[in-house]
């Protein structure tokens, strides 16, 4: 790290996740930033607050003095070309300098030093990215834990919660999957499930936080948890299949995310559906950092 400005061209990338958000500098070779910090207050649909954020995070994690050249920001939740230009027009008012803004799924392709394919990313949310031959980009999928994700923490918790309630209204007793989230959410008994996800403030990371007692239920032998993990997978195979269907390149797809990429039954469901629905696919996980493929697109600013 370095801690007065450097001579070099200073190129920043940031990478805005769904839990956490990562800043990272380099001038030449030499790192001059990694800074990380929960992703909290993100707001993409309103550009000046998200530009103001995204600025303040500049000047916290970067030297005393220190400028970038250019900036480039992989945005959770930046849905459209217009969203994040909105962005970007802002950021670059307060920072005076080259700044790129794209869905932070956008990152995945160019952090694995691919020149085209597929971003799949299977966080606390899930959505998948692509561009068209004339380098359009096109997004499928996220929607938010309440209607879409699926694949994603949430929507497993969301799906796990349907599956629960549908064996109750069958006359079932409680399986691992109905004791773990009544054992995770603090409620007595299963129709007290609802309130309990109701109640939530910040939807997606509440409800995300609960993902692992899926897992654990099919582990532990529950038919439930084991449909709801599976149909995730296909899933996350079907967002993928939609992006061949517009035009998309598809012949890699970068895989990241920790609910994806933490849990190997996740994985292996989503590998085995997309081979498939789509065989031509090559699936990778990604093994770098997301917030370098925004340090590339920096570069390609300069």
């Amino acid at each position: 790290m370095q801690d007065s400005p450097p001579s070099s061209p200073l190129v920043v990338g940031v990478d805005v996740g769904g839990t956490k958000t990562q800043l990272r500098a380099l001038a030449g070779d030499d790192v001059v930033a990694d800074h990380v910090r929960a992703t909290s207050g993100w707001r993409p649909h309103e550009p000046a607050a998200a530009a103001r954020r995204l600025a303040d995070l500049v000047h916290e994690a970067l030297p005393p003095g220190a400028l970038p050249s250019a900036l480039a920001v992989g945005a959770h939740a930046c849905e459209t070309a217009l969203q994040c230009a909105r962005i970007r027009v802002a950021l670059q008012e307060l920072l005076g300098v080259p700044t790129r803004v794209v869905g932070d799924a956008e990152l995945l392709v160019l952090a694995a030093g691919l020149d085209q394919g597929v971003g799949l990313v299977a966080g606390t949310g899930s959505v998948a990215v692509g561009r068209l031959p004339d380098g359009a980009a096109v997004q499928v999928g996220g929607w938010g834990a309440v209607l879409g994700d699926e694949g994603g923490g949430a929507g497993l918790v969301r799906e796990a919660a349907r599956a629960v309630w549908a064996a109750h209204d069958r006359g079932e007793e409680p399986d691992a999957l109905a004791l773990g989230l009544l054992a995770s959410l603090g409620v007595p008994e299963v129709p007290a499930l609802g309130a309990a996800l109701e109640s939530a403030t910040d939807v997606s990371a509440e409800w995300g936080r609960h993902a692992p007692v899926v897992f654990a239920a099919a582990a532990a032998g529950s038919a439930l948890a084991g449909e709801v993990i599976a149909e995730a997978g296909r899933a996350l195979a079907a967002l993928v299949v939609r992006l061949a269907a517009r035009g998309v390149a598809v012949d890699d797809v970068v895989v990241a995310g920790g609910a994806v990429l933490g849990q190997p039954a996740l994985y292996e469901a989503f590998t085995a559906a997309l081979a498939a629905d789509l065989p031509r696919a090559r699936p990778r996980r990604l093994t770098s950092a997301p917030v370098e493929g925004a340090l590339a697109l920096a570069r390609s600013l300069l």
